[in-house]
C-alpha cells in the first residue's frame, strides 16, 4: 500500500475539501432560494386568485345587468301587447254589436228571394251588411291569430330568458365559489408559512389581516403615516411592521439573510406613524424626511443594524447584491444625500414583477 507524506496527503485532500465546500455552498444556495421563493409564489398566487375572483364577480354583475335589461325589455313588450289587446277589444265591440243585431233581425228567410230575383232593397242592404260582417270577422280572426302568436312568442322568450339566466347565474356562482375556496386555501397556506417563519400571532391565533398582499392595492386611500394597524403586517422582529407586500418580501429576504449569516436581520425602525415621523424629524434634524413624506410612513422602508449600517461591510454588500431579488433596494439618495447606509426601501414596481 502506497503511503503519503503529510504534506502530500494534505495536497491530495485540498481538491476534495474544495469540492465539498462547493457542494455545501450549492446546497445552501438552493436552500436560500427555496423558502423565500415559496413565500413569493404564495404571495403571487394570492394576488392572482384575488384578481380572478374580482374578474368573475364583475362578470356575474355584468350578466345580472344584462338579464335585468332583457327583463325590462320583455316587460315593455308585454305592456305593448296588453295595449294592443285593449285596442283590439275596442275594434271587436262594434262587430259584436252587429252580430247581436243580425240575430235579432235575421235575414236568412230573404235569401231565397235574392236568389229568385224578387228581393227588395231591404234584402240587398241586409246582404251587404252580412258581407261586411264576414269581412270584418275575417280581419278580427287575423288580428286574433297575430296577437296569439305574439303572445306565445313572448311567453316562450320569457321562459327561455329565465332558464338561461338561472343556468348562467348558477354556473357563475359555482365558479365564484370555487375561486373563493381556492383563494381561502392560498391565504391559509400563506398564513401557515408566516406562522412557521415566526410572524407574531394576533388574539385569534392568526397573523394580522394586513399580511394579506391583496390589501396592499387599497393602501393609496390612506395618507402617509396614517395607515390603520389592521392594514399592517408584523415582521419577525418584535414591534416592527410594514404593509403586506413589503412585509412578505422582507420576511423572505430575512430568511435568506439568516441562512447566509446565521442570524436574522437587525431592524431598528420600520413603519412610522405621522407623530413618530414628527418626533424623529425634530430629534434627528437632517437625517429624516419631512413628516408626511417619508417612505416609512407608507410602510415601505426599514432602518437596519447588525452590520448593514456600516457602508461596504460584508452585510451591506450582501444585501446590496441580493436585496433586489426580493424587491428591496438601497435608494440612490441614501448613498449621498443624506448618507444613510442603514435605510432600505421596498420597490413596489420591482416587487410586483417577482
Amino acid at each position: 500500500m502506497t503511503s503519503l507524506l503529510p504534506g502530500a496527503a494534505a495536497a491530495q485532500q485540498a481538491p476534495v475539501k474544495a469540492q465539498a465546500v462547493a457542494v455545501l455552498e450549492s446546497v445552501n444556495s438552493t436552500e436560500l432560494r427555496r423558502e423565500p421563493v415559496n413565500l413569493t409564489e404564495l404571495r403571487r398566487d394570492a394576488e392572482k386568485a384575488s384578481k380572478e375572483l374580482e374578474a368573475a364577480t364583475k362578470a356575474l354583475e355584468q350578466r345580472r345587468a344584462k338579464i335585468a335589461a332583457s327583463q325590462k325589455e320583455l316587460r315593455a313588450k308585454l305592456s305593448q301587447l296588453q295595449t294592443a289587446e285593449k285596442a283590439f277589444a275596442q275594434v271587436r265591440q262594434p262587430l259584436s254589436d252587429m252580430v247581436e243585431l243580425l240575430y235579432q233581425q235575421p235575414v236568412g228567410g230573404d235569401v231565397s228571394g235574392f236568389l229568385s230575383g224578387t228581393s227588395d232593397v231591404g234584402t240587398l242592404q241586409a246582404m251587404a251588411s252580412t258581407t261586411q260582417l264576414v269581412a270584418q270577422r275575417n280581419l278580427v280572426l287575423e288580428d286574433s291569430s297575430r296577437l296569439q302568436a305574439e303572445q306565445e312568442r313572448l311567453a316562450s322568450e320569457a321562459q327561455e330568458l329565465r332558464a338561461n339566466s338561472l343556468l348562467s347565474e348558477a354556473q357563475m356562482g359555482a365558479e365564484i365559489k370555487t375561486l373563493q375556496e381556492r383563494s381561502q386555501k392560498i391565504v391559509k397556506s400563506l398564513t401557515q408559512a408566516l406562522v412557521k417563519l415566526g410572524v407574531k400571532l394576533d388574539k385569534s391565533g392568526k397573523p394580522a389581516a394586513g399580511c394579506d398582499p391583496t390589501r396592499a392595492t387599497t393602501m393609496d386611500v390612506f395618507a402617509n403615516g396614517l395607515i390603520p394597524k389592521a392594514y399592517l403586517c408584523p415582521l419577525q422582529q418584535r414591534g416592527e411592521e410594514l404593509r403586506g407586500d413589503a412585509a412578505l418580501a422582507f420576511i423572505s429576504l430575512n430568511e435568506a439573510y439568516r441562512k447566509r449569516f446565521g442570524k436574522p436581520m437587525c431592524v431598528t425602525d420600520s413603519y412610522r406613524s405621522l407623530s413618530e415621523q414628527q418626533s424623529v424629524y425634530y430629534t434627528r434634524p437632517g437625517l429624516a424626511a419631512v413628516p408626511g413624506r417619508s417612505n416609512h410612513g407608507l410602510g415601505l422602508a426599514v432602518d437596519l443594524c447588525g452590520g448593514v449600517e456600516r457602508f461596504r461591510s460584508v452585510e451591506f454588500n450582501w444585501l446590496e447584491a441580493n436585496g433586489k431579488t426580493f424587491g428591496w433596494i438601497h435608494p440612490d439618495w441614501a448613498y449621498v444625500s443624506p448618507f444613510e447606509p442603514w435605510h432600505w426601501e421596498y420597490d413596489v414596481k420591482v416587487g410586483s414583477l417577482l
